[in-house]
């Protein structure tokens, strides 16, 4: 959301600046049309990156990265964005009643973790094993057990496979909520510090 509203402000900004300098081009320096907008575009460019930087710089400093480890991180979320959308296709295509309830909390796991370390970068070194590891297993499990799922006959040597692979997907859902656990580790401290100097500040007020 955050990235959305900085992107709409670059482009007003810019799109006020393409105009502003095609006017000044064109009716105060009397320039060409052409010339005044080419003037214009390329100044609205300037503009549009300086902000950009501008931006992208207060971010990087904010979340204390440097922007190599900044793209580093950008391109494991662009990859796990393409995962995610896979394991959720998996997920929703299996009609299984007893698992649809742990299908929606396992794609509602992995769209906070996504969501949070795409909103604060510094924390996938939190989660390194989800990006690198768990989501990886959790796509090729559940894109498994949705294939086998849709099989129209089982026999007993599927259901077999069927009930296995499942476990195997309740086991992964597991280490998920781990990985979440994991990712809001620094809320739950900083919550965990509040309370007990809540709690000390009630004790005093009660003794007195």
């Amino acid at each position: 959301m955050k990235q959305l509203v900085n992107f709409l402000l670059r482009s007003s900004v810019a799109t006020f600046s393409t105009g502003t300098i095609w006017l000044g081009s064109f009716f105060a320096f009397h320039q060409p049309f052409l010339l005044a907008s080419a003037y214009a575009l390329g100044g609205g460019g300037v503009v549009y990156l300086t902000i950009k930087g501008m931006t992208t710089h207060r971010f990087l400093k904010q979340n204390q990265l440097t922007k190599k480890e900044y793209q580093y991180i950008k391109k494991n979320l662009n990859e796990a964005s393409k995962k995610i959308r896979r394991l959720r296709k998996a997920l929703l295509n299996v009609r299984s009643v007893a698992s649809i309830k742990q299908n929606i909390e396992i794609i509602r796991i992995v769209n906070k973790i996504y969501s949070i370390t795409k909103n604060e970068p510094k924390r996938f070194y939190l989660v390194e094993p989800f990006f690198y590891s768990h989501l990886d297993s959790m796509v090729e499990i559940s894109e498994k057990y949705a294939f086998l799922a849709a099989q129209p006959k089982k026999n007993a040597e599927l259901s077999i496979s069927l009930s296995e692979t499942r476990r195997t997907i309740s086991n992964l859902a597991e280490t998920l909520e781990k990985d979440l656990y994991d990712v809001l580790s620094k809320d739950i401290d900083h919550l965990q510090f509040e309370l007990d100097v809540a709690k000390l500040s009630i004790n005093k007020t009660i003794k007195k």
